[in-house]
This record gives C-alpha cells, structure tokens and sequence, in this order.
C-alpha cells in the first residue's frame, strides 16, 4: 500500500538512507527541511516534495499534514549536537521538544490514526550506573539538556500514545554513523576530517566515555521494521533500543580510525577538560531481536571504511 510519509531531518545522516529506502518501496515521501540545504545533491532519488518550514511552527505543520493527507510521519529532525545544546538549552529544548508536540498535538487534532515515529536516544536514559545496560523498561532520568530534550520528548510521545490512543513508535537509538554526517563536529566525522588534514585530533573530554556505535544503514532497516510492526499491529505504542555489540570508548574510536587511515603518527590530545557528558552508555538491544527479527549486519570495521572512503571522496566539498 501506498502511503504519504512525512520525514523532519530527511537530508540528515539517518535521514538519507531512510528516504532512500522509502521511495525505493515507491511510497510518497514529504521532505521537511527549515531551509534550501545542500545535502540535496546527496540523495540520489528525489522524494515527491520538499517542503520549506519549520516544525516549531504548530500551524504550519497541521497546514502541511492538511494539505498533503500525510498519513505517516518519521521525526528525526532535532537539534543533535551535545555542545550546540550546551551552549543553547533554551533553543534545544524548544526545537526538540515542543517541535515534537505540535507534531503529535496536530495529529490528534486531524486524525489520530496517523502514525508517528520519534527518534529517540540512548542519551534518554542519563548515566548508566550499576548496571550492564539499559532495557526499555527503565525509567528516563537525564541531567544535560540535549539529554532531557530527549527523555522529556520520548515519556511525551508515550502520553500522547496512551492518553489519546495514538500509533506510536519510539526509537532510542545508539551513536549512528556513517557516510554523509554533515554534523562534522561530531567524533566520527571530525577524526576522519582532522587526519585528512593532517592534524592531531583534540578530545575535549578524557576520552574514556564510552558508547554503543550502530552503521546508519543498519538504524534505518530497524525504522522499517518497526514501521510494519505498527501497520500489521493493534498495539498503540512500540518502543525499540536499537544498537550494537561495539561499545567503545572514545580513545578507541579515534584510535582505530588513525590505523584504518594508516596515520598512527597523530596522537590524539587530550583535554580531560569537560564534565559535562555521560561516562558510560550501553544498550540491551534484545527486544527488537526477538520481536521484530532485527540485528545490526555491519561490522565496525567494515563501517568505518565505508565511512572514511565517504569523506576523503567529498573532503573538497564539506570544506567548501
């Protein structure tokens, strides 16, 4: 069947891939993005629509979900960078929160049977204490505002679910990455760009902080997946973790992409000057396993050269 599927950060990492997919199951995908962007070249497909705006703006989204009988939306757009939320918790949280509840507000308004998927994150659950990892039945309980952006987004997207009986799914998601990260302050991106350049790379923190590391590809079969369980299902919310068996520490990260990149000369420098990131994330991914019959397929190694293949090819372009 057909649908009209409306995707918020669908030039974005995740986005890509996912839109790519979408229209290669010839289903009508909507494009929301605030501004004319650049990254448009990157999609080799072009969705039916690419609508100008922003999803701060309440009306403008129900006017959208009007006009365009969108009958599925995917929200991945938000404000993602750690630092960026640092230094602007006010817009963090008005992006990434209320932008969430006009989405969710219009479709209880409109019709209630359109489906709605929120990314979420790992970074929801807050530090990881006592304890291997995180399962979906644990509480939210966050401190640093991209973080509370997230858990308050996410046990939001469960109110609206539960109180107004709405299709919802919900993924947290671990640290995604890939070709075509434009967000080139985040580890992956800025490793690869620094050792291109010749630089040592700078670790603001101790480089110790560890995370689980899923290739994009991977992440946007998990999206699908739970899209099917939604459509074939009664059930009005679904929530997923979505990782991997890599869970690696900063140091680590940079450290294999210097050998992939045969540039062990550059040491990393590190600052150990920032306290304001989680120590340690892990998440139990297997829920979606059992139920929606979904694992990661790529291995880190094989992901991070497809990564690092990517940037050395556009190097000219991201530094236009």
């Amino acid at each position: 069947m057909r649908h009209n599927i409306l995707i918020t950060g669908g030039f974005g990492l995740l986005g890509k891939p996912l839109v790519l997919k979408l229209i290669n199951l010839k289903q009508n995908v909507f494009i929301l993005e605030k501004k004319n962007t650049k990254r448009q070249k990157f999609l080799p497909k072009k969705p039916k629509k690419i609508i100008a705006g922003d999803f701060t703006n309440k009306n403008l989204v129900g006017k959208i979900i009007k006009e365009n009988k969108i009958d599925i939306i995917f929200h991945l757009g938000a404000i993602t960078q750690v630092l960026d939320s640092l230094k602007k918790p006010y817009e963090t949280h008005l992006i990434n929160i209320m932008g969430t509840i006009n989405f969710l507000e219009n479709i209880r308004t409109i019709n209630k049977k359109i489906i709605f998927i929120y990314s979420s994150s790992d970074k929801a659950y807050g530090e990881l204490k006592n304890r291997k990892d995180y399962k979906e039945g644990d509480s939210l309980d966050s401190t640093y505002p991209y973080d509370v952006s997230k858990s308050s987004s996410d046990l939001i997207c469960q109110s609206y679910s539960k109180t107004y009986s709405m299709k919802v799914g919900i993924i947290r998601c671990g640290n995604i990455y890939g070709p075509g990260d434009f967000n080139l302050k985040r580890l992956i991106p800025e490793v690869i760009l620094s050792t291109i350049e010749k630089k040592n790379f700078i670790i603001r923190s101790d480089g110790k902080s560890t995370r689980d590391y899923v290739y994009v590809e991977d992440v946007a079969d998990a999206y699908l997946k739970l899209l099917r369980k939604i459509k074939n299902s009664k059930k009005k919310l679904n929530i997923y973790n979505v990782s991997s068996k890599f869970n690696y520490s900063v140091l680590q990260i940079v450290n294999m992409i210097l050998k992939k990149m045969n540039n062990l000369k550059l040491k990393p420098i590190v600052l150990n000057n920032s306290k304001q990131e989680l120590n340690f994330q892990r998440l139990n991914y297997s829920k979606i396993k059992r139920e929606l019959k979904w694992k990661p397929k790529t291995d880190i190694e094989v992901g991070l050269r497809k990564t690092i293949d990517w940037y050395i090819k556009f190097y000219k372009f991201l530094k236009k």
